[in-house]
């Protein structure tokens, strides 16, 4: 009998708005472009009493090259974006020496949600795809790696 295998399956599709303003930087081992930011997406639920209650929930994102350059260009605190993308985690070692971890979404594509003035319309953002998912951790220096994750960990507060 054949042996069954568990489907590899990792994606994420989440929409909110950035809490802060994104933070673009290039590699130092290649000049690869890549941005960071945080998003707030609320949840409406009945409590006990039946009344509405609301719960924020904070992800970072990752988003690299292409996808990177325009998140730069056109997201700000308060932008709605649609996220597409899948989890993954890392872990590194804090200045103080301690082993840190975080869990973030590594976009594939991203959706701005907000509408932009081109010549004094209004017009609709559409999907911004990343055109190269083969950069992996190993890809990046030491100082690279600490300069996400630092950001990542103080943008959870």
């Amino acid at each position: 009998m054949a042996e069954l295998k568990m489907p590899e399956i990792n994606s994420v599709v989440i929409a909110g708005n950035l809490t802060k303003d994104p933070v673009f930087r290039q590699t130092n081992s290649g000049g690869t472009p890549v941005v960071n930011f945080s998003i707030a997406c609320n949840r409406r639920f009945r409590d006990s009493n039946h009344q509405w209650q609301e719960d924020v929930c904070y992800v970072g994102v990752v988003a690299w090259n292409k996808l990177a350059e325009s998140c730069r260009d056109n997201l700000k605190k308060s932008s709605a974006v649609l996220v597409d993308g899948e989890l993954q985690s890392r872990t590194w070692k804090a200045q103080d020496g301690t082993s840190r971890t975080v869990v973030e979404i590594k976009a594939r594509r991203i959706q701005f949600l907000n509408k932009r003035k081109k010549n004094g319309e209004e017009d609709d953002e559409g999907f911004i795809e990343d055109d190269c998912h083969d950069i992996h951790q190993e890809d990046m220096s030491d100082d690279d790696q600490n300069h996400i994750y630092e950001y990542k960990y103080l943008s959870s507060d």
